[in-house]
Protein backbone atom coordinates (compact mmCIF):
# COMPACT_ATOMS: atom_id res chain seq x y z
CA UNK A 1 0.00 0.00 0.00
CA UNK A 2 1.55 3.42 -1.42
CA UNK A 3 1.92 6.45 1.19
CA UNK A 4 0.83 9.53 0.55
CA UNK A 5 3.30 12.46 -1.26
CA UNK A 6 4.40 14.46 2.05
CA UNK A 7 3.19 18.38 1.76
CA UNK A 8 5.86 20.56 0.59
CA UNK A 9 7.21 22.87 3.25
CA UNK A 10 5.60 26.27 3.13
CA UNK A 11 7.96 28.59 1.14
CA UNK A 12 9.81 31.66 3.75
CA UNK A 13 7.33 34.63 3.49
CA UNK A 14 8.64 37.16 1.80
CA UNK A 15 8.60 40.75 3.41
CA UNK A 16 7.74 42.76 -0.25
CA UNK A 17 5.41 39.72 -1.36
CA UNK A 18 1.95 41.03 -1.60
CA UNK A 19 -0.85 40.76 1.16
CA UNK A 20 -2.92 37.55 1.71
CA UNK A 21 -6.32 37.50 0.63
CA UNK A 22 -7.27 36.94 4.60
CA UNK A 23 -6.15 40.45 5.30
CA UNK A 24 -8.53 42.43 3.08
CA UNK A 25 -8.72 45.79 5.09
CA UNK A 26 -5.03 46.63 4.23
CA UNK A 27 -4.85 48.71 1.83
CA UNK A 28 -7.93 50.84 2.10
CA UNK A 29 -6.90 51.21 4.89
CA UNK A 30 -3.55 52.60 3.70
CA UNK A 31 -5.81 54.82 1.40
CA UNK A 32 -7.86 56.56 4.03
CA UNK A 33 -4.63 57.16 5.94
CA UNK A 34 -3.66 59.04 2.92
CA UNK A 35 -7.09 60.89 2.46
CA UNK A 36 -6.76 63.01 6.05
CA UNK A 37 -10.47 64.32 7.17
CA UNK A 38 -10.75 67.96 7.05
CA UNK A 39 -10.33 69.91 10.40
CA UNK A 40 -13.84 70.83 11.08
CA UNK A 41 -12.93 73.94 13.06
CA UNK A 42 -10.90 75.44 10.34
CA UNK A 43 -12.24 78.40 8.69
CA UNK A 44 -13.24 77.65 5.45
CA UNK A 45 -11.11 80.09 2.57
CA UNK A 46 -12.85 83.01 1.54
CA UNK A 47 -13.47 83.30 -2.50
CA UNK A 48 -11.06 85.41 -4.35
CA UNK A 49 -14.05 87.07 -6.14
CA UNK A 50 -17.64 87.71 -5.64
CA UNK A 51 -20.06 85.56 -8.43
CA UNK A 52 -21.50 87.71 -10.85
CA UNK A 53 -25.12 88.44 -10.34
CA UNK A 54 -27.22 86.58 -12.68
CA UNK A 55 -30.07 88.02 -15.26
CA UNK A 56 -33.13 87.84 -13.71
CA UNK A 57 -35.36 87.07 -16.92
CA UNK A 58 -33.17 85.26 -19.10
CA UNK A 59 -35.25 82.41 -20.25
CA UNK A 60 -32.37 79.71 -19.59
CA UNK A 61 -32.06 81.02 -16.30
CA UNK A 62 -35.15 81.14 -14.94
CA UNK A 63 -36.11 77.78 -14.06
CA UNK A 64 -35.50 78.00 -10.19
CA UNK A 65 -38.01 81.29 -9.83
CA UNK A 66 -39.92 81.96 -7.14
CA UNK A 67 -43.14 83.28 -6.77
CA UNK A 68 -41.50 86.20 -4.81
CA UNK A 69 -38.97 86.55 -7.47
CA UNK A 70 -41.44 86.64 -10.28
CA UNK A 71 -44.08 89.19 -8.57
CA UNK A 72 -40.93 91.44 -8.12
CA UNK A 73 -39.61 91.43 -11.34
CA UNK A 74 -43.03 92.31 -12.59
CA UNK A 75 -43.27 95.06 -9.96
CA UNK A 76 -40.08 96.50 -11.70
CA UNK A 77 -41.09 95.89 -14.80
CA UNK A 78 -44.45 98.21 -14.41
CA UNK A 79 -42.55 100.60 -12.32
CA UNK A 80 -39.58 100.82 -15.22
CA UNK A 81 -42.82 101.65 -17.42
CA UNK A 82 -41.66 98.39 -19.32
CA UNK A 83 -45.46 97.47 -19.25
CA UNK A 84 -47.49 100.83 -18.95
CA UNK A 85 -50.98 100.44 -17.94
CA UNK A 86 -53.45 98.30 -19.06
CA UNK A 87 -51.35 95.49 -20.27
CA UNK A 88 -52.91 92.36 -20.33
CA UNK A 89 -50.47 89.83 -18.27
CA UNK A 90 -51.28 86.59 -20.17
CA UNK A 91 -50.29 83.66 -18.02
CA UNK A 92 -49.47 81.47 -20.57
CA UNK A 93 -46.71 84.15 -21.91
CA UNK A 94 -45.49 84.72 -18.60
CA UNK A 95 -44.98 80.67 -18.05
CA UNK A 96 -42.98 80.61 -20.79
CA UNK A 97 -41.14 83.76 -19.66
CA UNK A 98 -39.52 82.61 -16.30
CA UNK A 99 -40.06 78.25 -17.11
CA UNK A 100 -42.53 77.81 -14.78
CA UNK A 101 -46.42 76.57 -13.85
CA UNK A 102 -49.40 78.98 -14.54
CA UNK A 103 -50.40 78.17 -10.26
CA UNK A 104 -46.79 80.14 -9.38
CA UNK A 105 -47.98 82.73 -11.86
CA UNK A 106 -51.30 82.85 -10.80
CA UNK A 107 -49.70 83.38 -6.86
CA UNK A 108 -47.52 86.15 -8.23
CA UNK A 109 -50.32 88.16 -9.68
CA UNK A 110 -52.41 87.72 -6.28
CA UNK A 111 -49.10 89.44 -4.97
CA UNK A 112 -49.42 92.56 -7.27
CA UNK A 113 -52.94 92.79 -7.46
CA UNK A 114 -53.00 93.14 -3.16
CA UNK A 115 -50.18 96.20 -4.03
CA UNK A 116 -52.41 97.62 -6.22
CA UNK A 117 -49.95 97.62 -9.26
CA UNK A 118 -52.32 95.21 -11.15
CA UNK A 119 -56.14 94.39 -11.74
CA UNK A 120 -57.84 91.45 -12.35
CA UNK A 121 -60.92 91.21 -14.30
CA UNK A 122 -62.98 88.34 -14.22
CA UNK A 123 -63.32 85.79 -17.15
CA UNK A 124 -60.68 87.94 -18.60
CA UNK A 125 -57.83 87.93 -17.19
CA UNK A 126 -54.74 90.38 -15.62
CA UNK A 127 -53.76 94.33 -16.45
CA UNK A 128 -51.48 96.37 -15.22
CA UNK A 129 -53.70 99.06 -12.98
CA UNK A 130 -55.09 101.76 -15.31
CA UNK A 131 -55.72 104.43 -11.39
CA UNK A 132 -58.44 107.06 -12.20
CA UNK A 133 -57.78 110.69 -12.24
CA UNK A 134 -59.37 110.61 -8.26
CA UNK A 135 -57.08 107.74 -7.62
CA UNK A 136 -54.40 109.50 -8.55
CA UNK A 137 -55.04 112.75 -6.60
CA UNK A 138 -55.40 110.44 -3.41
CA UNK A 139 -52.41 108.83 -3.49
CA UNK A 140 -50.39 112.07 -3.57
CA UNK A 141 -52.50 113.59 -0.89
CA UNK A 142 -51.64 110.50 1.38
CA UNK A 143 -48.25 110.92 0.35
CA UNK A 144 -47.92 114.33 1.96
CA UNK A 145 -49.16 112.65 5.06
CA UNK A 146 -46.86 109.99 5.42
CA UNK A 147 -43.71 111.68 3.86
CA UNK A 148 -44.56 115.00 6.15
CA UNK A 149 -44.02 111.99 9.10
CA UNK A 150 -41.19 110.48 7.63
CA UNK A 151 -39.23 113.99 7.73
CA UNK A 152 -40.14 114.42 11.08
CA UNK A 153 -38.53 111.13 12.03
CA UNK A 154 -35.70 111.45 9.58
CA UNK A 155 -34.94 115.00 11.15
CA UNK A 156 -35.11 113.79 14.53
CA UNK A 157 -33.05 111.08 14.52
CA UNK A 158 -31.28 110.55 11.44
CA UNK A 159 -26.91 109.64 11.91
CA UNK A 160 -24.21 111.21 10.12
CA UNK A 161 -23.97 107.61 7.96
CA UNK A 162 -28.33 108.16 7.08
CA UNK A 163 -27.09 111.38 6.20
CA UNK A 164 -24.13 110.11 3.73
CA UNK A 165 -25.99 107.63 2.31
CA UNK A 166 -28.60 109.98 1.15
CA UNK A 167 -26.26 112.31 -0.02
CA UNK A 168 -24.69 109.69 -1.99
CA UNK A 169 -27.77 108.51 -4.04
CA UNK A 170 -28.00 112.32 -4.86
CA UNK A 171 -24.56 112.02 -6.49
CA UNK A 172 -25.78 108.89 -8.22
CA UNK A 173 -28.87 110.72 -9.46
CA UNK A 174 -26.77 113.51 -10.70
CA UNK A 175 -24.23 111.13 -12.40
CA UNK A 176 -27.18 109.12 -14.08
CA UNK A 177 -29.33 112.41 -15.39
CA UNK A 178 -25.98 113.52 -17.22
CA UNK A 179 -25.50 110.55 -19.04
CA UNK A 180 -28.16 111.20 -22.07
CA UNK A 181 -28.42 107.83 -23.09
CA UNK A 182 -29.88 106.90 -19.85
CA UNK A 183 -34.04 106.39 -20.28
CA UNK A 184 -36.65 108.24 -18.88
CA UNK A 185 -37.96 105.69 -16.85
CA UNK A 186 -34.81 104.74 -15.11
CA UNK A 187 -34.02 108.20 -13.84
CA UNK A 188 -38.12 108.46 -12.62
CA UNK A 189 -37.40 105.10 -10.65
CA UNK A 190 -34.39 106.51 -9.03
CA UNK A 191 -35.47 109.77 -7.98
CA UNK A 192 -38.16 107.69 -6.36
CA UNK A 193 -36.03 105.57 -4.72
CA UNK A 194 -34.83 108.78 -2.56
CA UNK A 195 -37.83 108.79 -1.30
CA UNK A 196 -37.90 105.16 -0.16
CA UNK A 197 -34.37 105.45 1.58
CA UNK A 198 -35.22 108.27 3.04
CA UNK A 199 -38.32 106.58 4.53
CA UNK A 200 -35.99 103.81 5.41
CA UNK A 201 -33.46 105.54 7.34
CA UNK A 202 -36.38 106.00 10.04
CA UNK A 203 -36.11 102.68 11.17
CA UNK A 204 -39.99 102.29 11.01
CA UNK A 205 -39.75 99.03 8.09
CA UNK A 206 -43.84 99.59 8.25
CA UNK A 207 -44.00 103.48 7.16
CA UNK A 208 -41.18 102.63 4.40
CA UNK A 209 -43.04 99.74 3.29
CA UNK A 210 -45.93 102.06 2.73
CA UNK A 211 -43.94 105.07 1.05
CA UNK A 212 -42.35 102.24 -1.21
CA UNK A 213 -45.57 100.76 -2.87
CA UNK A 214 -46.94 104.37 -2.85
CA UNK A 215 -44.01 105.21 -4.82
CA UNK A 216 -44.60 102.63 -6.99
CA UNK A 217 -48.37 103.53 -7.80
CA UNK A 218 -47.07 106.87 -8.56
CA UNK A 219 -44.79 105.64 -11.39
CA UNK A 220 -48.05 104.12 -13.11
CA UNK A 221 -49.86 107.44 -12.77
CA UNK A 222 -46.66 109.24 -13.81
CA UNK A 223 -47.04 106.96 -17.25
CA UNK A 224 -50.95 107.11 -17.82
CA UNK A 225 -51.04 110.62 -17.13
CA UNK A 226 -47.79 111.76 -18.89
CA UNK A 227 -46.05 113.54 -16.32
CA UNK A 228 -44.09 116.91 -17.23
CA UNK A 229 -41.97 116.52 -14.46
CA UNK A 230 -38.00 117.48 -14.94
CA UNK A 231 -36.07 114.88 -13.54
CA UNK A 232 -32.97 117.37 -12.63
CA UNK A 233 -35.32 119.92 -10.90
CA UNK A 234 -36.55 116.79 -8.54
CA UNK A 235 -32.78 115.84 -8.01
CA UNK A 236 -32.07 119.82 -7.20
CA UNK A 237 -35.11 119.59 -4.39
CA UNK A 238 -33.55 116.29 -3.19
CA UNK A 239 -30.34 118.21 -2.20
CA UNK A 240 -32.00 121.09 -1.03
CA UNK A 241 -34.25 119.19 1.33
CA UNK A 242 -31.33 117.48 2.53
CA UNK A 243 -29.45 120.72 3.96
CA UNK A 244 -32.71 121.90 5.38
CA UNK A 245 -32.84 118.53 7.42
CA UNK A 246 -28.77 118.98 8.70
CA UNK A 247 -30.15 122.86 9.72
CA UNK A 248 -32.24 120.68 12.29
CA UNK A 249 -35.61 122.44 11.09
CA UNK A 250 -37.88 119.93 10.75
CA UNK A 251 -41.05 122.28 10.33
CA UNK A 252 -38.83 123.68 7.22
CA UNK A 253 -38.37 120.12 6.15
CA UNK A 254 -41.76 119.31 6.15
CA UNK A 255 -42.61 122.02 4.26
CA UNK A 256 -39.92 121.57 1.65
CA UNK A 257 -41.45 117.73 0.95
CA UNK A 258 -44.81 118.71 0.49
CA UNK A 259 -44.06 121.62 -2.00
CA UNK A 260 -41.66 118.96 -3.71
CA UNK A 261 -44.79 116.45 -4.12
CA UNK A 262 -47.09 119.14 -4.56
CA UNK A 263 -45.19 120.24 -7.74
CA UNK A 264 -44.96 117.07 -8.69
CA UNK A 265 -48.37 116.45 -8.80
CA UNK A 266 -48.90 119.38 -11.02
CA UNK A 267 -46.62 118.16 -13.55
CA UNK A 268 -49.38 115.38 -14.20
CA UNK A 269 -51.99 116.06 -17.39
CA UNK A 270 -54.67 114.54 -14.91
CA UNK A 271 -57.15 116.18 -17.15
CA UNK A 272 -56.28 114.29 -20.54
CA UNK A 273 -55.77 110.90 -19.90
CA UNK A 274 -54.35 108.69 -23.28
CA UNK A 275 -54.58 105.04 -23.45
CA UNK A 276 -51.12 103.71 -24.00
CA UNK A 277 -50.35 101.62 -27.30
CA UNK A 278 -50.05 97.80 -25.70
CA UNK A 279 -46.48 96.65 -25.41
CA UNK A 280 -45.23 93.14 -26.23
CA UNK A 281 -45.26 91.10 -23.07
CA UNK A 282 -42.41 88.93 -23.50
CA UNK A 283 -39.94 91.46 -25.24
CA UNK A 284 -40.68 93.97 -22.35
CA UNK A 285 -39.98 91.65 -19.45
CA UNK A 286 -36.76 90.28 -21.11
CA UNK A 287 -35.42 93.80 -22.21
Amino acid sequence: MSRAAPSPAPAPSDPNAPAKANAPQARPAARRARAPKPVTGEPPTAPSAPSAPVAPRAEGEATQASIESIARDLATAIVEKRLPPGTWLREEALGRVYSVSRTKIRAALVMLAKDRLIETVPDKGSFVSRPSVQEAREVFAVRRILESEVVRLFVAQASRADYQLLEQHIRFERSTLKTSTTAGHVQEKLLGDFHVALAEATGNQTLAQLVSDLVARCSLIAMLYHSSNDPHCSSGEHAEFLRICKSGDADAAVACMVEHLARIEASLALDSERADRQHDLVKALLA
